[in-house]
């Protein structure tokens, strides 16, 4: 500072010390300004923020009158007092109240440029920022701008916010420090964002690790024991989504929010508009699938954290997933293609999707109801839409969905209803292959960087980093490959048994309009249709005479099971023999 203005600070301070300075004997309007970076910090709670404020403003005749702004997980590194929600509103409303209170320095800004602003708004409206703690917990500080005559105020917040800024940068590089170090020590969780599948547990040496979270293990078996089924029963990764979503189970988001005890959704999609719960997307389920953190990686930006012989870094002795489970997940995720959809369209509520197909040019029919009409009800059917996709169809059909559902159901099940179900159970083999690949990508793009360190040090580094790798490379390069393994197993139950009922009170093959829910129905249409598709079920329907709306003529029709999927041998011969009775 230049020597006068020096000598002019030093000497107001001494006439005017802070611990001396007081309040008008008129009462101030206050707004108490409460701000917290992390809802779980005891240490800066809102409450020990309420009570130090409410202690000065009481000390200063500043009187609030639920005059507030409580700004919780907002950070002030990040977020300039203005763009704060709650103390931003107040800050556009200066005619409202005379003073803002905070109970420490760092509660209102972290950088010198915040603090110009806040200092340069405080003058042009002549108001009073109070702190009921000094840095350090040293006294209170009053910053008195109603006199745009006298600068000390301004003076003093620019020394207290070069405090804060380097108090800030010095708490950011500790952080820093300690998670880089905790980041390279197996089992030990650094805290942020919790990856789903897992929960915190304390670890014998301190601190905590991760171990399998129950309820979210469940929900992640659940979608690969449905994405496992998706080739046969032309089934898509938004189907999953919807039922995950229609069964009220919440997504890794919002599930991270209700374990904090904190309110769920946000503001979605590009007009931010705000939504009570984050949904299950298409996306969501194969981020989830494809991150390493299943098979109990620790990642940093993208990539595994590895250790100094190259070996990846655990963040759990329980991962949730073995490697070979985890390569065949993503092969599979790979042949499904980017949205997962094994077909042009899914109506994944139609009973007959991807069963059903038209006689003529032997196409998928697709469901289609008018709008407001119930499932199966007047108006709702099977439609082949060829021609609509730019192919050739001679004679396109049309049949009304419940006649045709039903006469689905009675064949399918007099052929098939007494046999016993069975299920194709995989024991997963382990490819290195993968690892190996992912490895490589990660060995090469540290190459790229070669010969660009300046120091000795840094060489040094980057040859470890090198040689790490190349270990890694070659020590999966050594495992063998071991092959999965099939085995066809009996649940106990017969077809007959295992067929979804129909909910009571669901509209009739007439369309009466009864009780059951839109989602009952659908519900059992979606099982239904996943059992016809394992089955290998197929109709064909020849177009209809004219006049044919009373019911169903079952010439039109010609239903077979499919000796592929191996239902059983019998069944298949019978299915054969019932289809060319059909056709004579």
């Amino acid at each position: 500072l230049p020597l006068g203005t020096g000598l002019q600070f030093w000497e107001a301070m001494r006439v005017y010390p802070l611990s001396q300075i007081t309040a008008p004997a008129a009462q101030l309007r206050g707004v108490q300004v409460i701000r917290l970076s992390v809802l779980t910090d005891e240490t800066t709670s809102p409450a020990r923020q309420r009570a130090a404020t409410d202690r000065v403003a009481a000390e200063m005749s500043i009187v609030f009158d639920g005059r507030m702004a409580e700004d919780l997980d907002v950070s002030a590194s990040k977020t300039a007092p203005f763009d704060r929600p709650a103390l931003g509103k107040w800050l556009r409303q200066p005619d409202e109240f005379d003073a803002l209170v905070w109970w420490r320095f760092d509660r209102a800004i972290r950088s010198m440029q915040d603090m110009y602003e806040l200092a340069k708004w405080a003058r042009e409206y002549r108001k009073m920022l109070v702190f009921s703690e000094g840095i350090g917990g040293g006294p209170k500080l009053v910053f008195d701008f109603r006199n745009p005559m006298d600068p000390i105020a301004e003076l003093m917040m620019v020394m207290f916010a070069f405090a804060a800024q380097v108090e800030a940068m010095s708490i950011r590089d500790r952080v820093i420090g300690a998670q880089a170090a905790m980041r390279l020590m197996p089992l030990r969780f650094r805290g942020g964002p919790m990856p789903y599948g897992y929960m915190t547990a304390p670890l014998a040496s301190g601190g905590f690790t991760l171990v399998p979270d129950p309820v979210a293990v469940a929900v992640i078996e659940r979608i690969i024991r449905e994405l496992m089924e998706m080739e046969a029963k032309g089934d898509s990764r938004n189907a999953i989504a919807a039922r995950l979503n229609a069964d009220g189970i919440p997504s890794p988001r919002d599930y991270r929010q209700i374990q904090k005890g904190r309110s769920t959704g946000g503001k979605v999609g590009k007009h931010k508009r705000q939504h009570e719960r984050y949904t299950w997307q298409a996306g969501t389920i194969t981020r989830m699938l494809r991150y390493p953190t299943l098979i109990g990686w620790k990642m940093h930006d993208g990539n595994p954290v590895r250790d100094g012989e190259g070996r990846p870094v655990m963040l759990t002795e329980n991962p949730i997933l073995t490697r070979s489970e985890f390569d065949t997940i993503g092969a599979l995720l790979d042949r499904l293609g980017r949205d997962g959809e094994t077909a042009e369209r899914q109506d994944t509520h139609a009973v007959l999707m991807h069963v059903i197909h038209c006689a003529s040019c032997d196409g998928v029919m697709y469901q289609s109801r008018p709008k407001g009409v119930r499932p199966r009800g007047p108006g709702e059917g099977y439609t082949c839409r060829t021609r609509n996709n730019g192919g050739v169809c001679e004679e396109p059909s049309t049949v009304k969905s419940a006649w045709a559902d039903d006469y689905v159901e009675r064949e399918f099940l007099k052929a098939v209803g007494d046999l016993p179900v069975t299920e194709i159970r995989e024991t997963a083999g382990y490819d290195p292959g993968p690892e190996i690949e992912a490895t490589m990508r990660e060995f090469e793009a540290h190459q790229e960087q070669q010969g660009k360190q300046r120091s000795k040090a840094a060489t040094d580094a980057w040859q470890r980093r090198a040689d790490a790798l190349d270990a890694r490379l070659a020590e999966l390069e050594a495992v063998p490959r071991v092959e999965p393994t099939r085995e066809i197993v009996a649940t106990g139950k017969t077809y007959r048994d295992a067929w979804p009922a129909m909910p009571e009170g669901a509209v009739d093959a007439d369309g009466n309009d009864l009780e059951a829910s839109d989602e009952e129905i659908f519900v059992v249409n979606d099982a239904r249709r996943r059992m016809l598709l394992a089955a290998g079920a197929k109709l064909t329907v020849k177009k209809g005479p004219r006049g044919g709306w009373r019911k169903l003529d079952e010439s039109r029709c010609v239903f077979t099971i499919s000796t592929a999927n191996q239902i059983d041998p019998a069944a298949s011969r019978l299915a054969e023999i019932e289809a060319e009775e059909a056709i004579e």
